[in-house]
């Protein structure tokens, strides 16, 4: 009997031990599912079965139980019943994790949009396209190509413009073209627009440094905007979703995503250190804030400059609960509004005649940031090097987390939106498509 005793005192030790070390992990687990869990149900509005056999359903992040309040609208999900993480969902802002109660009951701004343009055809409003077929295109091989990455490639939207019009188009059950979908770190090139309309606007200067107050006695007060925007600034960073990292601390534990970067040291040389960052897309939308007067024009310019002038009024790009937009990871639409931002792009800026801004700034989110071997621009990716070999060098694009894209290919007049839950073989897809129009 002692002998047995023991042996369970030393396995409580043992388990206590486990649960000690592991708790962090337990944290950020717990956090992703109640967090995905809260955004897919009320932005995506998809089914908590649903979430949990797609979205949710990769190691160990289905090790959690997640449980849904249609009727207060949040999401709690349970970690082996060790600790609860709890996401609220806010109209207009989305869905956010809670660190305490205050969290629950503390007032909000909500952002002012747009009205949209239903009357309009699609591309610059939201009523059916006129229907235009080009004889150029071989719809057969187009349509095949299209469907080939649907199924086992778990794609689950896939919208091709060409000439400003749809040509192919097809969705996954439960998706149609209504579904918000999120784009991940598509976002980060949403933020970066934004600062491109300003500059435009003549009411910032990328190449002027950081306005960050706590950098100006140190190293740090040299690093420019545009250091931040190419991911070139020298700041320490860990991207890792693989383990406790920077990027999933900031994303599942901090009240504001915008301080982890801004606190971090100089590890190597500005300007000459390409490192991939969220948390410096975050910092990004801080130094956005501190453009505005009010927190409330800050809310609403993210919209009526740019988001809704372009008709993607199904957008949400959700926030923190400092009230910061989460320019890393969180913008939500459907993937024909994600097609209007290729466009916006491929026009140059210029949306039925507006100047938004200007081919200079396309110049400049797609020239090659300085040691990214030329994969890289200004919250965008490049093609610069021929990593997609089959692909003309000039095209790039915005690139979310498990696959997500909005590729822009000028010299075809080509935008091509892909939505999945991973990724697929993206240079014989875009060849094949560049192959169906003659």
């Amino acid at each position: 009997m002692k002998i047995f005793k023991r042996i369970l005192l030393l396995l409580s030790v043992i388990i206590i031990i486990a649960v000690i070390y592991n708790y962090p992990k337990l944290n950020i687990l717990a956090g992703y599912s109640a967090k995905n869990t809260a955004s897919s149900v009320f932005l995506g509005e998809r089914s908590l079965e649903f979430t949990d056999k797609t979205d949710n359903n990769f190691s160990p992040v289905n090790l959690a139980t997640d449980k849904l309040d249609r009727i207060n609208k949040f999401a709690t999900s349970s970690a082996f019943g060790l600790l609860t993480r709890k996401a609220i969902y806010r109209e207009g802002l989305g869905s956010v994790l809670t660190l305490d109660k205050n969290d629950e009951i503390a007032p909000y701004l909500v952002p002012k949009r747009l009205k949209a343009n239903n009357a309009t055809p699609f591309p610059y409003g939201n009523a059916p396209q006129k229907d235009t077929v080009f004889s150029n295109i071989d719809y057969k091989k187009l349509n095949e190509t299209v469907s080939s990455i649907f199924g086992k490639e778990n794609s689950r939207a896939v919208v091709v413009l060409y000439k400003d019009q749809i040509i192919s188009e097809k969705y996954a059950d439960g998706f149609d073209k209504d579904s918000r979908i999120l784009g991940w770190s598509m976002t980060k090139s949403i933020m970066s627009t934004v600062f491109g309309v300003l500059q435009h606007q003549n009411k910032i200067n990328i190449q002027d440094v950081a306005p960050i107050d706590s950098w100006q006695k140190d190293a740090r007060k040299n690093i420019t905007i545009n250091n931040l925007l190419q991911m070139n600034s020298g700041l320490e960073w860990d991207e890792n979703y693989d383990e406790i990292s920077d990027a999933t601390k900031m994303l599942f534990l901090e009240r504001d995503m915008t301080k982890m970067q801004e606190n971090k040291p100089l590890k190597y040389e500005t300007n000459a250190s390409w490192n991939y960052s969220s948390g410096t897309s975050n910092l990004l939308s801080k130094i956005l804030r501190k453009q505005f007067k009010t927190h409330q024009d800050y809310l609403d310019f993210w919209y009526t400059g740019f988001i809704d002038k372009i008709g993607m009024n199904s957008m949400v790009v959700e926030t923190d609960l400092a009230g910061n937009y989460v320019a890393s990871s969180y913008a939500w639409a459907t993937a024909r509004d994600w097609s209007k931002f290729g466009l916006l792009y491929l026009h140059n800026g210029n949306w039925n005649g507006e100047q938004l801004f200007t081919k200079d700034w396309v110049d400049y989110v797609t020239t090659p940031t300085p040691t990214s071997n030329g994969t890289y621009g200004a919250q965008f990716w490049l093609n610069a090097e021929k990593q997609f070999k089959d692909v003309p060098k000039n095209m790039y694009y915005a690139d979310g987390y498990q696959g997500q894209r909005v590729y822009v290919l000028p010299d075809e007049e080509l935008v091509i939106v892909r939505f999945g839950l991973s990724h697929f073989e993206e240079n014989t897809f875009l060849k094949e498509i560049i192959e169906a129009i003659k």
